[in-house]
């Protein structure tokens, strides 16, 4: 059997749904796990984090909006991943964990050998745990770390920790798609991260949309692109008090740029994601701009209950 992909949103989970993913964990069944907004029990949601522990093919896990909603299921999951060793992906989006409870993850998610996506949009984050979230983008050739990064809708976080972050980002080597979107940043911070793209060998993507952006901002960063090589193709700045013009403008550069890119034969490989991230704007009724992905790539099994067909093998 192929692993499969098991998508469920916003249902509540009986026992024996939760014994039939438990059970397609263990066999290694299951190469994505995606339990958005579901209702279990913290009883259950501890046989779930206590399969996951040992899966092998699990690569993607979704758990957001509010699934991990106590200190007691953080140190779980926590528990879970130091022990895990596939995950590549995985979205907390929606979840109350604070400064304290990105802590109690952290050593596993530093630890991890494979995590590279990671999403804690809106998960009430300060500075504290920007402090914690730079440890997971490593300078140039240290170690491996995180490609994409979502930290929508965190307004706790002040410009000192924007400012660190921009630091990070500025030096690591590897983050490639970045997701600040509907945070109170400002001009003043969108400077400091106009400089960390222009310092990135890497960073492809950046979302800025509804973060209080002004023509000023727009100003610097369409210098930046105009004038300074990088490896940016998308910057999103929808939202935000910005002239149409300028936001064409910016984006004919960055156009240009892929395109002279492809002329030359690409920028080499790489990875996709299946699409995980949640709209960072869910609250507001807000359009959300996400990723590309390509979803022929991924397993393709969408259920909204488990049933008999729970796990189902997909075609090559």
């Amino acid at each position: 059997m192929l692993p499969s992909s098991i998508q469920i949103s916003g249902e509540p989970l009986s026992g024996a749904e939760v014994r039939d993913i438990c059970r397609g964990l263990r066999d290694n069944a299951v190469r994505l796990l995606s339990l958005r907004g579901c209702r279990l029990c913290d009883r259950d949601f501890g046989r779930i984090c206590r399969a996951l522990a040992g899966a092998t093919s699990l690569a993607q896990l979704n758990l957001n909006l509010g699934v991990v909603s106590s200190p007691s299921r953080i140190k779980q999951l926590a528990e879970a991943l130091r022990t895990n060793r596939s995950i590549q992906s995985l979205f907390l989006h929606g979840s109350p964990l604070t400064d304290a409870g990105l802590a109690l993850l952290n050593p596993a998610l530093a630890l991890h050998p494979a995590l590279v996506a990671l999403d804690l949009g809106d998960c009430m984050l300060g500075d504290e745990a920007i402090n914690l979230i730079c440890g997971l983008l490593p300078p140039d050739g240290a170690k491996s770390g995180l490609k994409e990064l979502t930290l929508s809708a965190n307004p706790g976080i002040t410009p000192k920790g924007w400012s660190r972050l921009a630091i990070a980002v500025a030096h690591s080597s590897q983050v490639r798609v970045l997701n600040l979107d509907y945070n109170p940043l400002g001009d003043h911070v969108a400077g400091m991260l106009a400089v960390a793209v222009a310092s990135s060998r890497t960073l492809e993507v950046l979302d800025l949309e509804g973060t209080g952006l002004t023509n000023q901002s727009a100003q610097t960063l369409l210098d930046m692109v105009e004038n300074y090589p990088t490896a940016l193709r998308s910057l999103v700045l929808a939202e935000n008090s910005i002239s149409p013009e300028l936001q064409q403008q910016i984006c004919d550069l960055l156009s240009e740029g892929e395109e002279e890119e492809e002329v030359a034969g690409g920028s080499g490989d790489t990875q996709e994601w299946e699409r995980g991230r949640e709209p960072a704007a869910h609250r507001a009724g807000g359009n959300s701009w996400m990723c590309p992905s390509d979803p022929s790539s991924q397993m393709v099994l969408m259920t909204s209950g488990l049933g008999d067909s729970l796990l189902a093998e997909t075609e090559m």
